[in-house]
Formats: structure tokens, C-alpha cells, sequence
């Protein structure tokens, strides 16, 4: 498996070889570095860590500053690990760019959601409205929460709540890269990706290949 860090632009449309019109997902990844190696002898498992985008100094801690200063690098942003042993050949300090995938690859790409703020229990759940006619006091409530064939009151959890939606982790499976431009380091990519628009995200190849080069 491969990946790489980069952030979403936003979206766009591109015409095909074949003349059909397609949405696309500009993604921007300039090189990341990698920070460090993990391997199955010393942590267990094989990853590299990357870091993508620089900050300053003087916003970073002492350990982070001691972290990157193995790599001979600036403190970065974001940090996160791949597991890979496709990507066991890179040592600390070398960089990985969007050449690591090209056009027809199938990727998946993880980010945050957009954050929707609070919502009731219909709209985040996807309730059930209760009947529209007249007397009926119950249309967009939660109904009964503590009769689940217990007699003392008990609400169970993940009993389905109003409560803040949105702005979680989220992973859109299987989509297609459909161009990669080394030299301005982005990469185009069929449909939507997660999260709002200057949001961090991570691509990596597919688990679930259902089509196009892996």
C-alpha cells in the first residue's frame, strides 16, 4: 500500500478522452517526508510516517523539533503513518511526491467531514417523523428511550440522540484518479472526497478494488 498527505481544494469538471463530462476533486500534495520508519522487528508492523506542510519553528514543542530534526526537515502540520511495505525502501528524510500514483489507480481517501453543527434526533439519525394528524403531540421527538425490556429507567447507549453531526473521520472507498500533475503536485479525482474545502485528507490505494489498476 502507498499514500500520501495533501489537502482539498475543491471541486471542479474535466471533459474526457471520449467527450463525457466528469466531477473531479483537486487535491493538492506537495512532497511529503518522511519522518520515520517503523518496522515488524522493533513496533510490530511496517509504516512510515509523513509530514506534510511546514510551520514555524516557534509554533512547534521541543520534542516535535526533535523529531523532524532526524529527518533534517521543517516541523510539519500534519503527521500520519502509513502502513506499507511497498514503502519500506524509503528512509528518513527522503520525500514522497504524487508520482507515487498515476491515472486509472483506484484510491481511497480519508478526512474530516464537514461539521453540520446541532441537529435533532430525525436529521442525524434518520428518524422517523410520527404521524401529522391532529392531536398528536409527537412529531420530530427521540419517543421512548427507556423501554428496551428493562423496568428500571435505563437509557442504553448509542440510543439514537440529537446532538452536534458531521466533522468526523470518514473514508470514501474505490474512487479513480483520474490525472496526476507532478509538476504542481496535485491529483484529480473522480467524485467527492471527504471534508471541507483547504481540508487535510490522505490518499491511499484501495482495499476494495472493484475495477482499473490497483
Amino acid at each position: 500500500m502507498k499514500g500520501i498527505l495533501g489537502r482539498k481544494l475543491g471541486m471542479t469538471q474535466i471533459f474526457t478522452e471520449n467527450g463525457d463530462l466528469i466531477p473531479v476533486t483537486v487535491v493538492e500534495a506537495t512532497p511529503n517526508v518522511v519522518l520515520q520508519k517503523k518496522t515488524v522487528e522493533k513496533e510490530g508492523y511496517n509504516a512510515v510516517q509523513l509530514g506534510f506542510e511546514d510551520i514555524k519553528e516557534s509554533r512547534a514543542t521541543k520534542p516535535q523539533l526533535g523529531h523532524v530534526a532526524k529527518a533534517n526537515t521543517a516541523p510539519k502540520r500534519f503527521v500520519k503513518e502509513v502502513r506499507s511495505d511497498d514503502m519500506m525502501d524509503l528512509e528518513v528524510g527522503n520525500t514522497v511526491s504524487v508520482d507515487i500514483f498515476s491515472a486509472g489507480d483506484r484510491v481511497d481517501v480519508t478526512g474530516i467531514s464537514k461539521g453540520k453543527g446541532y441537529n435533532g434526533v430525525i436529521v442525524r439519525n434518520n428518524g422517523t417523523i410520527g404521524p401529522k394528524s391532529h392531536g398528536s403531540g409527537h412529531h420530530r421527538h427521540i419517543g421512548s428511550l427507556a423501554t428496551t425490556g428493562r423496568n428500571n429507567g435505563r437509557v442504553e447507549k448509542n440510543t439514537p440522540m440529537p446532538g452536534q453531526l458531521g466533522a468526523e473521520t470518514t473514508t470514501n472507498l474505490n474512487l479513480e484518479v483520474v490525472k496526476v500533475d507532478v509538476e504542481n503536485n496535485y491529483v484529480l479525482i473522480k467524485g467527492n472526497v471527504p471534508g471541507p474545502k483547504r481540508g487535510m485528507v490522505m490518499i491511499r490505494n484501495s482495499v476494495k478494488v472493484k475495477g482499473g489498476k490497483h
